[in-house]
């Protein structure tokens, strides 16, 4: 019992100096547990097999896809167009609306539905998203005391008082106490996040603002002034047709940049857009969108002369074909050569739409254009393509991160079926009659979001898990296992439960809801209901008060639990994307959680008496 509190002191030290990684605290933390005996492999390697741990992992996939369709994206539009600009009233609405989610769907899911929306909230309103996600998190937790279903502590308290021979709870028994905790939960974190929030995105912010933006390059290189969209009509002259039979280039001068095919379903949910890099060979059917740069009077004359129709957006949106600038050195093999005899389009599948020479943009009359040492190029080409480029030109430098440029593109046209995914999900969660666990549910709507394309690809879901919180949650949960194997958590609750029941109800309730709050700091919050449960219920016995207040204060204790990042899934699942450290859970979440447990001991009465 000494040694594995002694290792939970140390570990709560390092978390706190937040020297070194949480997750490698962690588990030097579990490896210790390991060599002095206390767990043996199979209970230390538990928590990496915990169905919270596997859903964490789906929501990350999940979050992660309704990132990538612009779902979060409009989202958050909605959001920001009811607060109207307004900090403190988008505030109070995102707590509300966290809350009333919360209510229905588990904390964890709550927090992965609406992390990426928050993010994009966040950069919208020239917010910084480590102001938000905390409170998000918390505020999950808040909205889980709402309904009978909203959080796992609740049912084991349903079930204590079932067993005990008590009247059930009802559905809506918790509403009240619910309503409190968001009203407290509001207060006290409108100055707190303000005050301890507000820091630790200034460097990314930084860097964000030196990298190039799609749109930028778009603007410099003037392709949205000199972009012409038409539509392949079933009478026009080009259907059936090559690019190269149609010799656009030279008849017209004008550039194909893509050809772009739209396929729906009969849904009208499941849609795909296929893209095609332009190039000689190049087939033309009816219902293609052609994307032209060049003189706008000359694409109207050639739209006449083809019967082309114009497309109803005039927009290049980027997808799968990507553009980037490249500079050429002194070594590479373009040098002195014009465009069209280079064979950069044959070498790397890519084409060249622009070239910066000293000051000036030139995008006209660039097939006879003869590169120099120095010329920056803006090409186009699948993002795949010009990454290669990256790794195999010699004497080609790529500016910036293709394929991390790839993963900021909104595959927008998907965002229906990322929403019917998502819909699908929280239905299988929320509605007891469909006969599926929530992680599975979880599981399924993650390798949905891979299978239809919401993600660009596995590598890309991958890349949207975030490690070190799964890590961390993983390794710290065989910790409750050890304090309840040692008997540490039993002699704790009971001794501190037992003295203070001697001195009033009042003390009794205050001892049992910061005694669970504390266990749940290290114990997962369903556990410590589980464990304290009984003695909560015994001690009220024992004194002759009811026991409704006693277990309330112990739902509240495990779920009110703030001051720790792995206390709660939904802690963790905030801390990577809000660049918070364990400091920032004890500033914030600590006052929180006191506070919390001073209101509800006076209120708990107040609802179910004594």
């Amino acid at each position: 019992m000494i040694i594995t509190i002694a290792i939970l002191a140390v570990a709560a030290v390092f978390f706190a100096m937040g020297k070194v990684r949480s997750d490698l605290v962690a588990l030097c933390a579990l490896v210790a547990l390991l060599l002095t005996g206390i767990l043996t492999p199979q209970e230390a390697l538990s928590g990496f097999a915990n169905p919270v741990v596997i859903m964490m992992v789906g929501l990350f996939v999940v979050g992660g896809a309704i990132v990538q369709t612009g779902l979060a994206k409009k989202a958050s539009g909605k959001l920001m167009t009811l607060a109207d600009g307004n900090e403190l009233r988008l505030f109070l609405l995102l707590m509300i609306v966290t809350a009333l989610i919360g209510a229905f769907v588990s904390n964890t899911g709550t927090v992965a539905l609406m992390m990426p929306i928050v993010v994009s909230l966040a950069q919208k309103g020239g917010i910084k998203a480590s102001r938000l996600l905390m409170p998000l998190a918390f505020a999950s937790s808040m909205g889980g005391m709402l309904t009978l279903i909203g959080t796992p502590p609740n049912l084991v308290i349903q079930e204590a008082l079932t067993e005990a021979g008590y009247e059930p709870l009802k559905f809506f028994s918790f509403l009240p106490v619910g309503i409190a905790c968001i009203i407290v939960g509001i207060v006290v974190l409108l100055p707190l996040s303000k005050r301890f929030l507000s820091e630790g995105e200034k460097k990314e912010s930084d860097k964000k603002s030196r990298r190039k933006t799609l749109s930028r390059l778009m603007e410099e290189y003037q392709l949205a002034e000199n972009l012409s969209v038409f539509t392949v009509a079933n009478d026009s002259l080009a259907a059936g047709k090559t690019l190269a039979e149609l010799n656009i280039h030279h008849r017209y001068g004008l550039t194909v940049l893509e050809v772009r095919r739209i396929k729906k379903s009969h849904t009208r949910i499941m849609k795909d857009v296929e893209q095609k890099l332009a190039g000689p060979d190049t087939l033309l059917t009816a219902g293609d969108i052609i994307y032209l740069s060049g003189n706008k009077e000359t694409a109207t004359r050639l739209a006449t002369d083809l019967k082309l129709t114009a497309a109803s957006s005039q927009n290049l949106t980027i997808y799968d074909i990507g553009i980037a600038e490249v500079v050429l050195m002194h070594s590479a093999r373009l040098c002195g050569k014009s465009i069209k005899d280079s064979g950069v389009r044959r070498m790397y599948n890519v084409n060249v739409l622009g070239v910066q020479r000293g000051g000036d943009y030139i995008t006209e009359n660039l097939a006879d254009l003869k590169l120099r040492e120095g010329d920056t190029l803006l090409i186009q080409g699948r993002w795949k393509n010009i990454a290669r480029i990256a790794n195999e030109a010699d004497g080609i430098v790529v500016i910036g991160q293709p394929l991390e440029e790839a993963a900021h593109v909104t595959l927008d046209y998907k965002a229906p079926l990322a929403a019917a995914i998502m819909l699908l999900m929280i239905a299988m969660m929320v509605f007891d009659f469909i006969p599926v666990a929530p992680v599975t549910a979880v599981m399924i709507a993650g390798l949905l979001m891979v299978i239809t394309g919401c993600l660009r690809s596995v590598e890309a879901a991958y890349k949207t898990i975030n490690w070190e919180s799964i890590v961390l949650i993983a390794a710290m949960l065989p910790m409750s296992v050890a304090l309840e194997k040692t008997g540490a958590s039993n002699m704790v609750a009971r001794l501190l439960a037992d003295n203070l029941g001697e001195a009033s109800p009042y003390a009794l309730l205050a001892g049992v809801y910061f005694t669970t709050s504390c266990l749940t700091m290290f114990i997962s919050n369903t556990a410590t209901a589980v464990l304290m449960s009984p003695i909560a219920l015994t001690s009220a016995v024992a004194i002759g008060v009811s026991p409704y207040p006693m277990l309330f204060a112990v739902t509240l204790g495990a779920s009110m639990c703030f001051a720790s990042p792995f206390s709660t899934p939904p802690n963790a699942l905030v801390m990577q994307a809000g660049g918070y450290s364990f400091i920032d859970y004890i500033k914030v979440g600590l006052p929180l959680q006191i506070i919390m447990g001073l209101v509800m001991i006076g209120v708990l009465p107040l609802i179910f008496p004594f």
